[in-house]
């Protein structure tokens, strides 16, 4: 989806010289140009505007001095710093430029009509007047000579496998006559000049001969391979004409034929067989093809044109087009017309061998001329919504238009398209900011079209739907409206003669005014020209546009862009230095464009496409060379970057390592895009995308998501880049646009959490809102369904480098949790009713799923027939839970709820068979209240439910209970359901002393056995363990003699002594083990503090 966008044209006109031109060629080391006329040589630099050196070749005797000679062949010889050139009369001459020494190396008796070199320069191929073809060395060694007209078919002849013949074949609707009828040959066009012509494939291995059968006298097409071997002979085709040229890539041949109703660019293949064709947009017998000519790359297809007399005194032009082909679909990109008469006829053409898009044309008047073009994309370029992001593409005398904000059409189709009555050479977008979509169209009559987006009084017949129009669709696209046509005038009418493209880089700047550049016939200077509308022209579907001002730039001016925003305007000469153009202000002045550090800046090697951006907060020059070097002012950032494109804060880039990346210029640095672009292995995964091989950006649709890229073939696809993408959404939850935010996010599958996540307290504090925008249960389920305690701006989607605010967060909050208590309690206050799912959702999803909850809403949606609209029956939210929880798992809650009502509702519904759970659920019914949920608590392994229900089903059911203490270690709980002076705590305590017992645990076991009592048991403990004081005070409450005390103390001190307490051990000797008098302890109270274990 591109045009040939003309960059410069270069010049020379009233060159010095005697005669007339008939052809020419290129040195391309020089950089000048070799014109031959019939008097000889004429050597002319078209940047100097001086003639270099003149060879005559009428004083050797190689050309007649009554000027009827004729050259036929010039070819610059690189090695041998030569010329050759061949005359009509048979003479091939080899030049010296240096010295001007001339050397007839050979000479044919009967003419030579064409001289065709190899692309190598290795071989030269003579056609005779004889018709004989001359393969001849670099050296002029003959090889070999050849008739030009053979009878063999060649090497690569069909062969038959014995189908049946001609007159057995099934010929449809033609019947059986047809194979009876003889093939009728038609004799060559009548404009034919019956000359033979040459063309090379580009490795030079093969070359191809048109030329005029004397048996048939209509052309055949012959190829030969190198060494002389004819391969092929074409088909037989009507009217096919003399222009013939190879594609240098060698898949095909391309010819010219002349239909009944129609005039075609046809292809042949090597072997001979047609292969597609386009249609020139003439009648017939209205044009001749006087010659075709594939560029260097084989991208463009140049056809040189010339109207055929069809009545007296009528004004006759030639045209050069320029075609390309995408997707199987042949463009004609441009089309300069020329007069037939006076001194701008074309006389010869051809592409420069070195730089694919330039072109030298030479016209009869000694006029030379240079148009360099390369490609564009052609965009609207406004940043808000209501941009369409239109995309134009140059066809004829049509503009495609492909609106991808509301629809992706593969071209060669598209949204719409405008007629215009002549064909088109450029397309420019209004860089009004609110009026990108109007767009302004410059024909090849030097016309320009302003078309404008809007509401039109009625429908425009030159803006046609595509597409799918006409086939039933509705249309709710808003198509524009010819607002008016405006002719230019030029202060001197022979320009537009001689130089057809007058102007260049047309930018629509304002509303009535027109940027345009063209260049100085005299000297290397390009001129800004303001085209604004006649103030006079109001009325009426013509107006005009005059040169209101024009400002002399020092350079030759081949980039122009400009800042929307800023209305900027920026100028690239030749050599890269960029210039300020000062538009605005009343001097139109242009002056370097500085950096930040107030140097001029100016581009290595000049580049093919510029854009202006601010990065850093400082506005930059980028810059794409056709060598895939990327600039941003003065530095070079990469060397492998295939396209790039500006949209509002980011920089999107396609490179030969085949991804596409997207950098935020808000804060970036130099250093930042190089270290990013320098590897494809990025830390911050929203930078780079993966797409498919050779794809080039097209268009970023505006306040969206969506990149629209091309592949080689000419297919478009839409890729949804993540970088965009996260930006966008972060640009609607700031501006509280849920609803636009959460469906780019379920469409493209990024983790809802982000809304959340993105700033906690905005979305806490517009929860309401939120679930007013969504409107949905559905989404608002999804919503619930994928959030997680994750925050995922620090893992999946972290902000980008640039941001600086960091939202602090308290890590005891629960995410879950505050999130599902504020939806809830939302969406309870706007309809309790329609959101019951979500509620319940809600419930489901906290950090500990609240299924009681949930459970015990469902049950009261049972008892409660409600006629709300938008209830919810307790069947289908029922349902729905069993979509978010296990069933088994809820089964056990509901059991949980010891309301068997609700557990036969969810038995139901779940696979459950009733054979298993309907027993089950009689047996407990038949039993007490306090057993029966004893023993569902059990079942659920609810263990301290089940041990306080089961205290209070009475004395009998003590062992019971005591049993599952002890199993399941429930000893601290148990003791809180019993009174201490019971004997049932008194038991429990006896039996967790001795499980402490069992765990070594002695000192809190002994604790326990002297809370309910039991003494001896504390002793013991006490003893074992060492505590010598608790010991003590426990032998205190057993009344022990004082010799039972004095043996007591000696095996404590004994103990203390084994355990190293030297200390303890004699304190207790002394004191507690005398023999006549033992002390009585230091605390002999009954009522001690035990600390409970």
């Amino acid at each position: 989806m591109r045009n040939l966008k003309l960059l410069r044209t270069l010049e020379f006109r009233d060159i010095q010289a005697p005669g007339k031109p008939q052809c020419f060629t290129l040195r391309t080391e020089q950089g000048t140009v070799l014109i031959g006329s019939e008097h000889g040589l004429i050597e002319v630099d078209p940047i100097t505007r001086e003639v270099k050196n003149e060879i005559p070749l009428v004083a050797e005797g190689f050309l007649p001095e009554d000027g009827s000679g004729c050259i036929v062949g010039i070819q610059d010889l690189l090695d041998q710093e030569s010329v050759c050139v061949a005359t009509a009369s048979g003479d091939v001459i080899l030049c010296s430029l240096s010295t001007h020494q001339l050397e007839c190396v050979g000479s044919v008796a009967s003419g030579i009509s064409v001289m065709s070199w190899s692309p190598d320069q290795e071989l030269v191929l003579l056609a005779t007047g004889q018709h004989t073809l001359i393969m001849m060395t670099k050296d002029f060694e003959p090889i070999m000579e050849q008739q030009i007209h053979q009878d063999d078919f060649g090497e690569s002849k069909f062969i038959t496998v014995g189908w049946g013949k001609k007159e057995t074949q099934f010929h449809g609707s033609e019947g059986r006559q047809a194979a009876f009828q003889m093939q009728m040959h038609e004799s060559a066009l009548p404009w034919d000049d019956h000359r033979p012509q040459v063309t090379w494939r580009g490795d030079g291995q093969f070359f191809a001969v048109s030329v005029v059968c004397p048996e048939t006298g209509a052309r055949k097409v012959r190829v030969w391979n190198r060494e002389f071997a004819l391969q092929s002979t074409s088909e037989p085709v009507a009217g096919l004409g003399p222009a013939l040229a190879w594609k240098p890539s060698g898949s095909l041949i391309a010819s010219t034929q002349d239909k009944p109703n129609q005039q075609d660019v046809v292809f042949f293949e090597k072997n001979g067989l047609l292969h597609g064709y386009f249609t020139l947009p003439f009648l017939k017998d209205e044009v001749k093809v006087n010659d075709l000519l594939w560029n260097a790359d084989s991208s463009v297809l140049a056809v040189w044109l010339e109207d055929l007399q069809r009545e007296e005194n009528s004004t006759l032009k030639t045209y050069v087009q320029l075609w390309t082909v995408g997707n199987y679909h042949w463009y004609l990109k441009q089309s300069l017309p020329f007069s037939t008469c006076g001194k701008s006829k074309i006389v010869s053409l051809m592409w420069d061998p070195v730089t694919p898009y330039r072109l030298h044309i030479l016209c009869q008047g000694w006029h030379y001329l240079c148009c360099e073009w390369h490609w564009t994309t052609d965009r609207s370029s406004g940043d808000n919504s209501s941009d369409l992001s239109n995309v134009a593409v140059i066809d004829g005398n049509r503009v495609l238009v492909t609106v991808f904000r509301q629809t992706v059409i593969p071209p060669p189709m598209c949204t719409y398209h405008l007629l215009l009555p002549h064909p088109v050479n450029q397309v420019t977008f209004s860089e009004h900011p609110k009026k990108s979509n109007d767009l302004a169209v410059l024909d090849a009559s030097n016309q320009i079209s302003v078309y404008k987006c809007g509401d039109g009084s009625s429908v425009d017949p030159t803006v046609k739907l595509g597409a799918v129009s006409g086939n039933g669709f509705k249309v709710s696209l808003r198509t524009p409206y010819l607002e008016k046509r405006y002719k230019i005038q030029f202060e001197n009418c022979e320009d537009q003669e001689v130089n057809p493209m007058k102007f260049s880089l047309l930018t629509w700047i304002q509303e009535d005014v027109f940027l345009a550049i063209s260049h100085s016939e005299s000297s290397s200077q390009s001129v800004i020209h303001h085209l604004t509308v006649d103030p006079s022209e109001t009325d009426g579907e013509q107006g005009e546009l005059n040169v209101s001002s024009s400002v002399m730039v020092d350079g030759v001016v081949i980039s122009l862009c400009c800042n929307s925003k800023t209305k900027s305007v920026a100028l690239q000469l030749t050599d890269g230095q960029i210039l300020k153009y000062l538009w605005e202000s009343p001097s139109l002045t242009a002056k370097p464009w500085k950096n930040s550090a107030g140097f001029p800046v100016q581009f290595p090697y000049p580049c093919t496409q510029t854009e202006l951006a601010m990065i850093g907060g400082e506005e930059c020059v980028l810059g794409l060379t056709d060598r895939c070097r990327f600039f941003i002012n003065d530095t070079e950032v990469a060397s492998n970057i295939t396209s790039f494109t500006v949209y509002d804060e980011f920089l999107l880039l396609t490179t030969h390592s085949h991804t596409c990346q997207c950098f935020c210029l808000r804060d970036v640095s130099f250093k930042t895009l190089q270290a990013g672009l320098s590897s494809n292995h990025v830390s911050n995964g929203e930078i780079l995308r993966k797409v498919e091989r050779g794809s080039r950006i097209v268009t970023v649709v505006p306040q969206d998501t969506k990149l629209i890229l091309q592949m080689p073939r000419g297919n478009v696809e839409v890729v949804h880049h993540r970088a965009l993408v996260l930006a966008q959404i972060r640009k609607w939850l700031d501006k509280l646009m849920f609803k636009e935010a959460f469906e780019c996010m379920r469409k493209l599958r990024i983790n809802l959490n982000l809304i959340y996540d993105h700033n906690p307290k905005v979305f806490l504090a517009n929860v309401e809102t939120f679930i007013r925008q969504l409107d949905s249960v559905n989404h608002i389920n999804l919503f619930f369904t994928e959030l997680k305690e994750e925050d995922i701006t620090q893992t999946m989607y972290p902000p980008p480098v640039t941001s600086n605010v960091q939202l602090s967060r308290d890590p005891d909050e629960k995410k879950l949790d505050l999130v599902c208590d504020a939806m809830r309690a939302a969406m309870e206050s706007i309809n309790p009713h329609k959101y019951c799912l979500s509620i319940l959702t809600s419930h489901v999803k906290k950090t500990t799923p609240e299924l009681d909850i949930v459970l015990q809403k469902v049950h009261e949606l049972q008892g409660n027939s409600s006629s709300v609209p938008d209830a919810v029956s307790a069947e289908e939210a029922l349902k729905y839970l069993l979509l978010l929880v296990d069933v088994n798992e809820l089964y056990d809650h509901s059991l949980g709820t010891y309301d068997f009502d609700l557990v036969l509702m969810v038995a139901e519904k779940s696979q459950k068979d009733p054979k298993e759970y309907l027993p089950f659920l009689n047996t407990l019914k038949k039993m007490e209240t306090n057993y029966q949920r004893f023993t569902i608590d059990k079942y659920l392994k609810r263990y301290e439910k089940a041990i306080g229900h089961l205290s209070k089903c009475g004395s009998e059911y003590f062992p019971e209970c005591l049993n599952l203490i002890k199993d399941k270690n429930l000893y601290n709980e148990a003791l809180k359901l019993y009174p201490p002076n019971s004997q049932q705590y008194k038991d429990i305590s006896i039996a967790y002393g001795e499980h402490l017992m069992q765990e070594h645990m002695y000192e809190p076991a002994g604790l326990v056995f002297a809370r309910c009592g039991a003494h001896d048991k504390a002793l013991s403990a006490f003893l074992t363990c060492g505590s010598w004081k608790q010991a003590l005070c426990v032998a205190a409450q057993l009344n022990l003699t004082k010799d039972q005390l004095a043996g007591l103390s000696r095996t404590l001190a004994e103990k203390l002594v084994e355990q190293r307490k030297h200390i303890d051990a004699a304190m207790v000797l002394e004191q507690y083990a005398q023999v006549n008098s033992v002390p009585k302890p230091q605390s002999t109270r009954k009522d001690f503090l035990v600390v409970p274990y």
